[in-house]
Order: structure tokens, then sequence, then C-alpha cells
């Protein structure tokens, strides 16, 4: 069955390859980005529509998810995908605007589009939401700290949003891919390719994209390597708190935070 699809950052990389392959199997889409050139181009090859959104600005966001909901007759799917690298440090190299540039689009993005989709979603009878991290969400990244706490951060919130939103039909997902063919890794591409580091195609990262969408998954965290299949990242329980007897303890939370 034919659903729809609202897509940030679909102007190019993953957006505009997660848009073609939903437009192969039927889907439409609407492209949200900020680069109206790249995202009117894409929407033109797909028969799709694009809408000017800086995905920082809840306004912004609020006011184009309500015309790509008009304009598809309701949304089924949320590919919360915009981003952009840090590009400082926390030392003397640390420039406050890129940082809060940084962390507008990649976190404030998500949870603005989340905050945006959800009722569109309850209105749909429940759907599907995707947000961008990366693998560096799921571990250390010592070149670029500022970059991995946002997308550490969207990892947490994909996490603690899965449970609660079960309830409604709403699945809630982050893709957590290592280095991948898209803009982001631009000027650092050619270290890669000197150093042997395999990246991952871009098809590739559309087809694990999809595999989240259509998965009744929730909560979890999609990693993508090269050469592999997308895998649900296993995070380490949290050992519980004991009694006094030394015993474990599995009392019910009604906060829903996991104590054992």
């Amino acid at each position: 069955m034919s659903r729809t699809a609202l897509i940030t950052g679909g102007a190019s990389g993953f957006g505009a390859e997660v848009a073609r392959q939903l437009v192969r199997r039927g889907d439409q889409v609407v492209l949200l980005d900020v680069d109206a050139h790249g995202g009117q181009a894409v929407a033109a090859e797909l028969g799709g529509h694009f809408l000017h959104c800086d995905v920082s600005d809840l306004d912004g966001v609020m006011a184009a998810t309500a015309q790509a909901e008009e304009l598809l007759g309701g949304i089924d799917l949320f590919f919360l995908n915009a981003g952009i690298s840090t590009g400082c440090g926390l030392g003397e190299d640390f420039d406050l605007l890129a940082y809060r540039r940084a962390m507008g689009i990649n976190l404030d993005g998500v949870v603005f589009g989340v905050h945006a989709a959800l009722p569109v979603l309850r209105r749909r009878g429940g759907g599907s939401i995707v947000a961008t991290a990366s693998m560096a969400g799921l571990t250390g990244i010592p070149s670029d700290p500022a970059y991995g706490a946002n997308k550490h951060a969207v990892v947490g919130l994909v996490r603690s949003l899965g449970p609660a939103l079960a309830p409604h039909g709403v699945t809630v997902n982050a893709f957590c891919p290592g280095f991948a063919e898209t803009k982001i890794i631009s000027s650092i591409k050619s270290t890669l390719e000197a150093s042997g580091v395999p990246i991952i195609p871009v098809d590739a990262a559309g087809r694990a994209v999809l595999q989240a969408f259509d998965s009744r998954e929730t909560g979890q965290a999609f990693l993508l390597q090269a050469g592999r299949e997308p895998m649900i990242y296993k995070f380490r329980g949290i050992p519980g708190p004991l009694s006094e007897s030394g015993e474990q303890v599995r009392p019910s939370d009604p906060t829903g935070v996991p104590t054992g």
C-alpha cells in the first residue's frame, strides 16, 4: 500500500536517496531543506513536493509540517535527517555560533520534528519516525565532541520515546551509520580513503532507513557499517539497585525509568 513521507535534509545525501527509494516503491514524498535549488531539483525528479524549512526554527517546522500534511492528505513516515558537522572543539577553537548552529540542526531539528509529527501521526492512526543519528551517537568521537554529544542525545531521545509512543501506534528509531558517501565527510574523505576506511554507499544507507521504517521495532538504534547488513545495536543493561541484604531489587517505577 502506498504511503506518504516527510523528509528533512531532503535536497541531498541520505534524504534524497531515501526519497528516491520510497518513490520507486510507490510512496509519495515532501522534501524539506534550506537548499532550495537542490530540494526543488530532487522534488522535480521524483514528482514530489519541496518546502523550504530551517529545522532549527520551531515555528518554521510546525508550518512546513502542516503544509506537507495538507499536500499529501496525511503523513505516514517522518525521516528527520537534516544534519551538519560541528566544526569546532571545546578548547581554544570553540566557536559558540558554530556550536549552537550544530545543536540547533542536529538535536533541536529532531526534537522539533517529533513535536510536529506526533499530532499528524495520531490523526493518521499511527506511523513511523526515523531520526538520523550516527555511529558517533554510539561511541566517542574525539575529533568532534560536540557532534558526538548531539548524536548521543538523538539516540537517547529515541530510546526514551519508543515505549512512550508505542501505545499510539507510532514507532521511532535512530539511524546510526558509520562513514557514508555524503557531504558531511567531504573534508575528511581523502584521509579516510588513504587510511583504508571503507565508505558506505548512499544506496545502502537508503535501504537501511527503509528497513527501519518497515520494522516493528521501536526505540532502537539501527547501526550500519560498510559491508554489513543493518543491525540493531544492543545496549548493555544498567545494574539495578541492591537491598541491604545484597539481593537484586526490581521495584515498579511509575516514571518508566528502568531500575534493574
